[in-house]
């Protein structure tokens, strides 16, 4: 095939432009040869894991393609449309095409199934792990234990990679070879996608799937996201640029084309999510997409050229606002449930109202995972709001400029919360039972924001001073309610008459006095006060109150009642069987009183 070749050159030398020259058999000799090696090298049906094809042992087979195309150019450009030469012309252009055809299908099939290894997708690491280590998600993603082997070429495939694209490229095949890599590649980053579990969801799916079902694809979103944008779509570039190393330009439009439409699509996935339905579960995930989308924005300008960049990065300003906004109003749809709550169901024992318990769960979570998050959401929301008021030509109103916007609204939302157990405190008749269940829901409330310094610092130390002082009126509230009357059966007012004490008040004393306690005893032992510090204080408080000053009564007065039946009818409780039963209160049990210890 050489010696041919080389006899087809001589002949161009020859020629040189004289198009009557007679045609040497030295050209169909060679064409005889090429369509016989074409032949031996028709690709064979290949699976995954083959070895590297073998286009040629001596890459002759790329020789023939490079010689095929300058025997294609010269032949249509000295004989050009003379009629004579036609069944030649038309012979080398098919050949010529074989020989395309087949570098086309070897390109596809290295691109496809030469990879070393193949891209291997392994589980991230533990959150705690690496938080133990240091290492935030976005480095995971960048580490070889979470990616690998990606794009998974070898060198050798690469520069065969590079060979085939240059002759193609010289041979007038570029479309064909540039199809051949897009459709390529494309599928290739659609099956690592896959591997994270993130499947092909058009807008129309998205905004028709249940939440459930919706926010299981948002995980594998945002691993594929994070993925694309650390490591793909970066590997992604070097690859276009290593194959099509001769051609920048094409490099860069070829990842372009491929990448551009990956990453509107991952984009179009988050803005579907931010049309579905608002509810207050939701938020967490919206946060979480906003985050992703926030902490990826700088990497648009590393990956892509500056005219395509500005479009994504406008593409993706737009979803993240929209996001952004969609989580705004859920967060403030939380004041809206909670001032819903009109229920006029009590809560046994004036304990801890569930919707307390659901909203301080919600904040603290919210704070403590996405403080930050939270404050640049409302910020920058609350500058559009500022720049419209402003164009609008009204001002903009600020109780407390020293708060941030999240921080005002989440003050609105707990005195909502407030407001709202104070309605339902007014539903217990015993308003000693009601500044229980404002003291439960008051301590509960507080020990929340003090676990949580995030709360703390968003609420501020003028709030929380306010709720303890509350706190503390609703103690003297429950106090004066409940013990301050017992107190008033041992008053010594009408004991004594022209100095000696008239039995029959002071029986009548001793008697009211055992009748309240055990009724207070056997009501509200059945109370709950589920926190066991502001249990204890009660019961110190209560017991600071009440034993010393019927220990006095009973030191007093005991003496006057006949020993016996009298004494036992009358005194019915010591002064430790006091304590006692008031170390019982507050425990949700129904009890009793029992007659005085002997």
């Amino acid at each position: 095939m050489e010696k041919a070749w080389e006899d087809v050159q001589h002949f161009f030398l020859e020629l040189e432009g004289d198009a009557d020259s007679e045609i040497p058999e030295s050209i169909n000799q060679y064409l005889d040869l090429v369509e016989e090696k074409a032949c031996k090298h028709e690709l064979p049906e290949k699976s995954k894991g083959c070895p590297l094809p073998d286009l040629d042992d001596d890459g002759s087979f790329l020789k023939v393609g490079q010689q095929m195309s300058k025997l294609h150019k010269h032949v249509s450009k000295i004989f050009g449309l003379d009629s004579r030469q036609g069944h030649l012309m038309n012979r080398i252009g098919r050949i010529h095409q074989q020989v395309m055809c087949y570098l086309e299908d070897e390109f596809r099939a290295l691109l496809e199934e030469s990879r070393i290894v193949e891209p291997e997708v392994n589980q991230e690491p533990a959150a705690d792990q690496c938080a133990e280590h240091g290492e935030g998600q976005d480095q995971a993603f960048r580490s070889n234990e979470v990616l690998s082997n990606f794009p998974g070429y070898s060198q050798e495939a690469l520069d065969t990679l590079n060979k085939i694209a240059m002759e193609m490229i010289s041979g007038g095949y570029e479309f064909e070879c540039y199809e051949a890599y897009v459709m390529t590649r494309r599928n290739a980053i659609e099956e690592i996608l896959n591997k994270l579990g993130f499947e092909k969801i058009s807008i129309d799916d998205v905004q028709k799937m249940q939440w459930d079902a919706l926010q299981r694809e948002i995980p594998p979103w945002i691993k594929a996201f994070k993925a694309c944008a650390n490591v793909y779509l970066s590997e992604e570039r070097k690859l276009a640029e290593t194959v099509f190393s001769d051609d920048p330009s094409v490099a860069k439009t070829l990842f372009n084309s491929l990448t551009c439409v990956l990453f509107l699509r991952l984009l179009n996935f988050a803005e579907a999510v931010s049309l579905s339905k608002r509810s207050t579960d939701k938020l967490f995930k919206f946060l979480d997409i906003y985050e992703t989308l926030r902490d990826h924005f700088s990497t648009i300008d590393n990956l892509f050229p500056e005219e395509c960049a500005k479009e994504l990065k406008e593409q993706l300003t737009t979803t993240r606002s929209r996001i952004g906004e969609t989580a705004i109003c859920i967060f403030r749809d939380l004041e809206n449930l909670i001032q819903s709550d009109t229920g006029r169901t009590q809560v046994p024992g004036g304990a801890v109202h569930p919707l307390t318990r659901y909203t301080m769960s919600y904040l603290k979570y919210a704070c403590e995972k996405y403080s930050d998050t939270l404050e640049q959401v409302f910020k920058d929301h609350s500058e559009i709001e500022r720049a419209d008021s402003t164009s609008q030509g009204n001002s903009q109103s600020n109780d407390d400029e020293n708060q941030s916007p999240f921080s005002i609204h989440l003050t609105k939302i707990m005195d909502s919360l407030d407001s709202v157990l104070d309605t339902k405190s007014k539903l217990y008749k015993d308003v000693a039972l009601s500044s229980i269940f404002m003291m439960n829901n008051g301590r509960y409330i507080l020990q929340k924001i003090k676990a949580s310094p995030e709360i703390r610092q968003e609420i501020g130390d003028n709030w929380y001073r306010k709720k303890s002082y509350e706190l503390r009126n609703y103690h003297q509230s429950y106090k004066r309610e409940t013990w301050m009357n017992l107190l008033g059966c041992l008053n010594l007012e009408g004991l004594n008459v022209n100095g000696k004490v008239v039995k029959p008040v002071l029986k009548e004393r001793f008697k009211s006095f055992n009748a309240m306690f055990e009724e207070i005893h056997k009501t509200q032992s059945s109370w709950v006060v589920s926190d066991k510090q502001m249990q204890s204080e009660l019961r110190v408080s209560i017991s600071g109150v009440i034993i010393p000053a019927y220990r006095s009564f009973l030191g007093r007065f005991s003496g006057y009642l006949s020993p016996g039946r009298q004494t036992e009818k009358y005194i019915k409780f010591q002064p430790e069987d006091i304590e006692t039963y008031i170390e019982e209160l507050f425990d949700g049990n129904t009890a009793s009183t029992g007659r005085k210890r002997t």
